[in-house]
């Protein structure tokens, strides 16, 4: 696997990430606590955390499908 298709997964999956984990914190402050901000921090850190698990994760599956 080459490095932009690397980098490409990783910020498909970055950016889908930081979005749904904004929704759903500015959902979850809204609904609980009745003020809608956004927890930017929480976001941020999921969305590093997913981007790399699940882009090597599927580097590792694509490697084991070429054997």
């Amino acid at each position: 696997m080459n490095i932009k298709k690397l980098l490409v997964d990783f910020v498909t999956t970055f950016a889908v990430t930081l979005v749904v984990c904004a929704i759903v914190t500015f959902l979850y402050s809204f609904i609980v606590h009745g003020a809608g901000t956004i927890d930017w921090e929480t976001s941020f850190r999921f969305a590093i955390i997913f981007g790399i698990i699940l882009t090597w994760i599927k580097v590792r599956e694509q490697k084991e499908n070429k054997k």
